[in-house]
């Protein structure tokens, strides 16, 4: 299968089963259109009429191309065949009952209100709480036990707000620093905060503690405020843009996401990102919303266009601050063209419910932050491990071939089926397909692979 589009002033072959990128001409691009359907000398034929006695090009220049895009087809760069289907669910069995990361929900609260939180305030649909210490404890212990021979782990401090249990958060990292050399592991930790709790004692942790920290900002001041309130009703821009500010100028400008989430209210998502790098931050991520049906955060169809818009102009916004020496990165288009994930990886999808767990305050296991507080969903406990072992196979089994949608999809080796949560909450299945996310997936990647592309011609 090939997907073949036009950006950014590109010709773009993508080869899907062997990740081949090409950037080519026109003729080139026309005969690899037409090279699987017609024969040779019918593909030739139309390619003379169209492009002889024009722009310099002879018949023996349209044959040369057409030889060199069956030589292409030979070394299995066009046109490969996808023989990884007998290799889904490999990775997964080969892995089984081997936990690398956990999700621990130190904070079922929240300081602020925001609308739009999947989480439903930080309350995850049930009663606001907080973790202690020995469940934390109990949950790092539960991990290293259930990692086999694996040594990097990792563990996001989630929420609600994780900073409104902030000694617990201290409490539980100076254990796992305490015991990780003993046990053989090595702990990588994460913070994801709305920024409101945060001073120089919270930096000073994360700066030395965390491998990552996700900072929450939707953009410019009167769309964050919009939503991201707190319970007066009071924005929370002017409180937390100076602390992020500093937080990001104490890490030296790395390791870290700003994280924005786009609503109906700002599908012109690009004045947010602009408004990002204006305030200095250069590891940027924005989200589409994920919500119900009928919520008036959600995009509409109209919105859909503009947001398709937005991420081809964040593209050439990215190549033009490449020239001026202010590059910035976009999570969505992180693409390494030469190596990425292997292929077991690619089929397999991202280990919710296997590899990878989310942990309530109570000790409860779910597949993953997205299915907290959904009973049908839980796992088990940190204490006795998985016991809901159905539905802990259904994540399992869940793999890009077992999405019939994405069997005939270009980008599947990309998503690796996508998101289950997002599938399940839009279609009552984890395998089913959460369509605005597909359509906003597919658009990333072909605006990343043609960031990509100019990047590597030097353009």
């Amino acid at each position: 299968m090939i997907h073949q589009y036009k950006l950014g002033g590109y010709n773009i072959v993508l080869d899907v089963c062997s990740g081949s990128v090409h950037a080519v001409d026109q003729v080139a691009y026309d005969i690899i259109a037409m090279f699987e359907a017609e024969p040779r000398e019918k593909v030739l034929a139309a390619m003379k009429e169209k492009y002889c006695g024009r722009e310099d090009i002879t018949p023996e220049d349209i044959e040369e191309c057409y030889a060199q895009v069956a030589a292409l087809k030979d070394e299995g760069r066009l046109f490969a065949e996808d023989t990884f289907e007998p290799m889904a669910g490999k990775l997964k069995q080969k892995t089984a009952g081997v936990v690398k990361a956990l999700c621990l929900h130190v904070a079922h609260t929240c300081n602020l209100n925001c609308s739009y939180c999947f989480a439903s305030q930080g309350k995850y649909h049930g009663d606001r709480a907080v973790m202690s210490f020995e469940v934390g404890k109990r949950a790092l212990d539960f991990l290293m036990e259930n990692s086999g021979s694996r040594r990097n782990l990792e563990v996001d401090f989630f929420g609600g707000e994780p900073l409104m249990n902030f000694q617990v958060v201290k409490d539980l990292v100076a254990y796992a620093r305490s015991v990780e050399k003993e046990r053989g592991k090595n702990f990588r930790f994460t913070l994801t905060t709305n920024g409101v709790l945060v001073d120089d004692d919270v930096i000073d942790f994360a700066n030395r503690e965390c491998s990552n920290v996700v900072l929450s900002l939707d953009g410019r001041r009167e769309i964050h405020d919009r939503y991201r309130v707190d319970y007066a009703g009071n924005g929370s821009w002017d409180n937390i843009v100076p602390k992020f500010q500093k937080f990001v100028e104490a890490r030296g400008g790395r390791e870290y996401y700003m994280r924005g989430t786009f609503t109906h209210a700002n599908p012109d998502f690009l004045k947010d990102i602009q408004q990002m790098l204006d305030l200095g931050f250069s590891e940027l991520s924005m989200e589409p919303v994920v919500c119900a049906e009928g919520d008036p955060a959600g995009l509409t169809g109209e919105d859909m266009a503009i947001v398709m818009e937005q991420y081809e102009k964040l593209a050439e916004l990215m190549l033009q601050r490449d020239k001026e020496g202010k590059p910035f990165t976009f999570y969505h288009y992180m693409i390494d063209l030469s190596g990425g994930p292997c292929i077991y990886k690619r089929i397999s999808g991202c280990g919710s419910g296997t590899e990878y767990m989310a942990v309530t305050p109570w000790g409860d296991l779910y597949p993953c932050h997205q299915f907290v507080g959904e009973e049908k969903f839980k796992l088990g406990d940190i204490w006795k491990g998985v016991d809901n072992t159905a539905i802990q196979d259904e994540f399992a089994s869940c793999n890009v071939y077992a999405h019939p949608e994405c069997r005939d999809c270009w980008a599947r080796l990309y998503c690796s089926g996508g998101c289950a949560a997002n599938a399940y909450h839009a279609t009552g299945k984890v395998t089913g397909i959460y369509e605005k996310g597909c359509t906003l997936f597919k658009k990333r990647m072909e605006c990343a692979i043609m960031v990509a592309v100019a990047r590597a011609l030097g353009e």
